[in-house]
C-alpha cells in the first residue's frame, strides 16, 4: 500500500468514526464529515462558524445509490449526471425523509455532487466500503465561513492553524484544477413546472447545461428558490479590503501601499501591479490562490479590474462580486 493509499484509507476510517477530514476536489478543498452522522455534520458548522440554515453539499462516489439522499431523480437530473458526473456540478434535488435536515439547512431539498478528483473519488469509495451503499460526505469549502476558499492543502492548514490533526485530518491531493466551487443547478421543482435554474455559476456553464437538456433554463427568483452554498451577497472575501474598478479607475489610482490586479498592467507609478490571468478558465483556477497570496503581502487594499461582462466570465465575476461586497467602496478613491 502506497503512502497515499494509506492516507486515503485513514481518511475514510476517520470519517466513519465521525471525525472531520479536509480533502481535495477538482473545485476546492472540502471540509468533510459523514453526512448521515448528526454530530459530525454539526462539527462542520462549528469549525467553520457557519450559520445552521446555510446548506452544505453531499459528495458521493461514482455510481452511488442516491436513494438514501433524494426522493426523486427526474429525467433532466439524470441527463445532467450522465453528461457531467463525475465533475464540478451540484444538483439540487428533493430530499428524502431519512437524509438529515441539517445538511440542507432545514429545507426539503438537498445538494448532491460526484467529484472527479481521483483522491476524492478514492476516499469516497473507501468510505462507501465501510458505510455501505448510499454513503455520503457532507462538505462545504474547508475555510472559515465567508473567507477565501482553499485550493491547496496548505491553505486549509493556514485557515485552521490552531486545530489539531486529531480534530481535523488534511488529505493532500495537490492544487485544485478548476479552482472555484461547483456549478449548482436546481432541478427540484420540475414537478411544479419550474424549469432547471443555475443558482451558482461555475466551470460548467449555463449554455452547456441547456445544450444537454435541449431546453431553455429558468431564471433565479427569490421566492421559493432553495438556499444553496455560496449564495450570500458577501462571500469568498480576503481579509484585505477588495474593490472592483474599471480600467480607467485602475489607471489613475493614487500611489500607496496597494495592489492593482489588471489585464493590461494598468497600475500607475507607486501602485503595485499584479497581472490578471487572461482567460476565464485560467483566472478561475488561480483566483483563490491569488487572493490568499495578496492577502499576505500587507497591502492596505486590493483593487481588481472588472473582468469582461460576458457569459464565459460569469463564474469569475460572481466570486469577485461577492468578495467585493464584503467592503464598501469609497466613491472618492479616484
Amino acid at each position: 500500500m502506497s503512502d497515499l493509499d494509506a492516507q486515503i484509507h485513514d481518511a475514510a476510517q476517520r470519517l466513519a468514526k465521525g471525525q472531520l477530514v479536509a480533502f481535495p476536489t477538482e473545485t476546492v478543498y472540502g471540509l468533510g464529515a459523514d453526512a448521515s452522522n448528526p454530530e459530525a455534520v454539526a462539527a462542520i458548522f462549528a469549525a467553520k462558524g457557519r450559520p445552521s440554515n446555510h446548506p452544505v453539499i453531499v459528495h458521493v462516489a461514482p455510481q452511488a445509490d442516491l436513494s438514501y439522499w433524494v426522493s426523486d431523480i427526474p429525467k433532466e437530473a439524470q441527463q445532467l449526471m450522465d453528461a457531467f458526473w463525475p465533475g464540478p456540478l451540484t444538483l439540487i434535488l428533493p430530499r428524502s425523509e431519512q437524509a438529515l435536515a441539517a445538511v440542507s439547512g432545514g429545507q426539503d431539498t438537498i445538494g448532491i455532487r460526484c467529484p472527479s478528483h481521483p483522491v476524492a473519488q478514492a476516499m469516497l469509495k473507501a468510505f462507501e466500503q465501510i458505510k455501505g451503499p448510499g454513503a455520503g460526505v457532507a462538505a462545504p469549502s474547508a475555510n472559515r465561513f465567508g473567507q477565501v476558499s482553499p485550493t491547496q492543502a496548505q491553505h486549509v492548514r493556514d485557515e485552521f492553524p490552531d486545530v489539531d490533526s486529531s480534530e481535523l485530518y488534511v488529505l493532500s491531493g495537490g492544487s485544485s484544477d478548476v479552482g472555484i466551487e461547483s456549478t449548482i443547478v436546481d432541478v427540484s421543482r420540475l414537478a411544479q413546472g419550474v424549469a432547471p435554474v443555475v443558482l451558482r455559476p461555475g466551470h460548467i456553464t449555463a449554455t452547456q447545461i441547456a445544450e444537454v437538456l435541449q431546453r431553455d433554463l429558468g431564471h433565479q427568483q427569490a421566492e421559493n428558490t432553495p438556499r444553496v452554498s455560496g449564495s450570500l451577497k458577501a462571500h469568498y472575501a480576503p481579509r484585505t479590503p477588495l474593490f472592483l474598478l474599471s480600467a480607467e479607475q485602475i489607471s489613475v489610482l493614487p500611489a500607496g501601499n496597494v495592489v492593482a490586479v489588471s489585464f493590461e498592467g494598468l497600475a500607475p507609478v507607486g501602485v503595485h501591479n499584479y497581472q490578471a490571468p487572461p482567460t476565464p478558465t485560467h483566472y478561475a483556477s488561480q483566483l483563490y490562490a491569488m487572493l490568499r497570496s495578496l492577502d499576505q503581502q500587507g497591502y492596505k487594499a486590493i483593487y481588481v479590474q472588472r473582468p469582461p461582462q460576458t457569459p464565459d466570465w460569469d463564474a469569475v465575476n460572481d466570486r469577485l462580486g461577492r468578495a467585493a461586497a464584503a467592503f464598501e467602496l469609497d466613491t472618492d478613491i479616484t
